[in-house]
Order: structure tokens, then C-alpha cells, then sequence
């Protein structure tokens, strides 16, 4: 793979994950589909999609051996709960109580929960950049959910709640993968941690349990995008940018991602957004980009695939 295959591969991949939260945001409002059974069902298919791809590898014993070490099955159990399934569940219900461009970009002050957790850990010291970071997403926030006035907020409280419960969730999944990405691929613990949340959330609203007969055609194009292009094809060609591209250039080229959702949440779904809504996704963005340009800390140390939530 050449290094303009692997940019097309990583800019395609953000494009997928933004444009998908918005389909869901279509669907949640237009079709009445529930979050919990379009978590249960996105995270089965695609989490066994990514295991297929896994079978066909040089890497295929590893489907199965990551369960013959009792630690790394626990941990791995885990992250499934705690990691997949929270920043799943947090980032869609977000959605469905506002809009796919603020979730998104509540779901991306992951990083910045991080800078703050090592340093009250005093694993890090607290650098000019950091707090330029902090402060640009801190602005940006405040612009976001206000659209510059404390009078009334530009979404819904139970958005705002779940998009922030959300990053947290961003946030452990990114510090918590660390050590399972290190002995096993990417594909296979996410696959497994995919697999491991829906079985979870299944018994809350099993993937069957839905009336599909009654949902007209359109429904079925969203769904079968959300699934296969927003899950599955959004990681599989995140992973397979990182042959031909550094993390840095996978990471700056990642922040694709909210632009794209907030372009179609805009632009699609007519959702209203005010000028200080633009400058708050922008000082975001710039908070974004700022961080793949670190050359060194935390966020450099850990790959794009330690970071996403697919």
C-alpha cells in the first residue's frame, strides 16, 4: 500500500464514522428505531464482520487465543462492557436526545479527559500546549451548547449529559485498550469487544426483537449504512491506513470526522446552528488538530486504533 492509498483509506474511514452518526440521528427521529437495539445490532454484525476479516490473515489463531489467558479474558471482558459498549450506548443516545454534530464533538473531549486524568495522577506535568488545548476545548464547549448566550442551551441537558458521559467513556476506552492492543491486533479485540457489549445489551433488547416489516426501504439503506460503512468499513479502513501512514498522520487526518457530522447534521438534516455553534465546533476541531501535532505525551503513544470507538 502506497502513502496516498493509506490518506484515502484514513480520510474515507473519519467520513463513515461522521456521516454515520448523523443516518442514525435519521433514524432515531424519522423511523422511531430505538437506541438500544441499533447499539445491540451495529456491535454484533459488525464485531463479527471484523472477526471474519481477522479469519482470513496471517493472524487468525489469535480469534481464539486471547480467551486462554484468564487476565487478558477479564480485561478483555471489561473493555467490552466498560470501553465498547459505554462509548457506544453514551455517543447514540446522545444522538437520539440531540444532534450527531454536538455528540460528536462532546465525544471528542476524550483526549483532553485524558491530559487532565495524568496530570491529577502526576503521570504528566501540565505544558503550555496542554493548556492551550484545554482552554480551546473548554471555549469551544461552552460555544457549542450555548451558542453564545447562559440564557438557554442549543440542545437538550440529557444530550449534553450523555455526550459528555460519553468522552469519559471515550476517554477509559483509549487509556484501558493500551495493554490488550499491545499483545493482540486491533481487529480482534475490537471484534470480541463488539461482540461481548451487544451479548450484554441483548438482554435488555434483543436484536430480534423488532418489527423490520413495516419499515420502508429508505430505513433499510440508513441501517445497512450505519452497520456496514459507519462500523465496520469505518475501522477496518482506519486500521489499514496505519500500514502506510504514522499515528500522528492517521490522527490529523481522523479529524475529518466531527467536520463531516456537523457538514451533514447541517446541511441534511436542517438542524439549526448559530454562529457561535461554528466558532465552538471550530475551536474543537482546532483542539484536534492540535493534539495529532503533539509530537510527543500521551496522545502520540498510543495508535488511532487504541483511540476510536468504531
Amino acid at each position: 500500500m502506497n502513502r496516498w492509498q493509506g490518506i484515502l483509506l484514513v480520510i474515507t474511514g473519519a467520513i463513515f464514522w461522521g456521516i454515520g452518526g448523523t443516518v442514525s440521528q435519521k433514524l432515531f427521529q424519522q423511523y422511531q428505531i430505538e437506541v438500544n437495539w441499533l447499539v445491540t445490532t451495529r456491535l454484533l454484525i459488525a464485531g463479527l464482520l471484523l472477526l471474519f476479516i481477522q479469519f482470513f490473515s496471517k493472524g487468525r489463531s489469535q480469534i481464539f487465543a486471547v480467551w486462554k489467558n484468564r487476565k487478558i479474558a477479564i480485561q478483555l471482558v471489561i473493555f467490552g462492557l466498560l470501553g465498547m459498549l459505554a462509548v457506544q450506548y453514551t455517543y447514540m443516545a446522545s444522538i437520539k436526545h440531540g444532534n450527531a454534530a454536538v455528540a460528536t464533538l462532546l465525544q471528542y473531549l476524550a483526549p483532553v479527559m485524558i491530559i487532565i486524568y495524568l496530570i491529577v495522577r502526576k503521570q504528566t506535568v501540565l505544558t503550555r500546549r496542554d493548556f492551550l488545548t484545554v482552554s480551546l476545548a473548554l471555549i469551544g464547549t461552552f460555544f457549542l451548547l450555548t451558542n453564545g448566550t447562559l440564557s438557554q442551551l442549543s440542545v437538550p441537558l440529557p444530550a449534553i449529559v450523555w455526550g459528555i458521559l460519553s468522552g469519559v467513556a471515550l476517554a477509559f476506552y483509549t487509556l484501558y485498550a493500551a495493554s490488550l492492543l499491545k499483545q493482540f491486533d486491533s481487529l480482534v479485540i475490537v471484534g470480541w469487544a463488539m461482540i461481548i457489549g451487544s451479548f450484554a445489551l441483548s438482554f435488555i433488547h434483543p436484536p430480534w426483537r423488532i418489527d423490520l416489516l413495516n419499515l420502508p426501504v429508505e430505513a433499510y439503506v440508513y441501517l445497512f449504512f450505519v452497520i456496514l460503512f459507519g462500523t465496520m468499513l469505518a475501522f477496518w479502513f482506519y486500521i489499514e491506513s496505519l500500514k502506510s501512514l504514522s499515528p500522528k498522520e492517521t490522527s490529523l487526518l481522523g479529524s475529518v470526522e466531527p467536520l463531516a457530522a456537523v457538514i451533514t447534521t447541517v446541511f441534511w438534516l436542517k438542524e439549526p446552528f448559530g454562529t457561535f455553534q461554528w466558532g465552538g465546533t471550530a475551536c474543537i476541531i482546532g483542539m484536534i488538530i492540535l493534539l495529532s501535532l503533539k509530537e510527543n505525551g500521551t496522545a502520540n503513544k498510543q495508535t488511532p486504533s487504541e483511540k476510536r470507538t468504531a
